[in-house]
């Protein structure tokens, strides 16, 4: 899987997945700041970043681009 990187309007939340996630394969999540978290597997690598408040930390392009949720 390429990267993909997701948009939900409702949480105002990009996630941006570095390969496909599967259920409880997240095991420890690290808070960057108040809007970016990490998530990584049971081995340390990264799987995903998470952005809160999309709208107001990301350049809109990068909003555009990704997929509705």
């Amino acid at each position: 899987m390429e990267m993909k990187v997701t948009f939900d309007k409702q949480a105002d939340a990009v996630y941006i997945y570095f390969k496909e996630i599967l259920e409880g394969e997240v095991t420890h999540t690290i808070s960057l700041n108040d809007t970016v978290n990490i998530d990584f597997d049971e081995t340390g690598k990264t799987l995903g970043i998470e952005v809160l408040d999309a709208t107001k930390n990301l350049p809109l392009e990068v909003i555009k681009q990704a997929i509705v949720i």
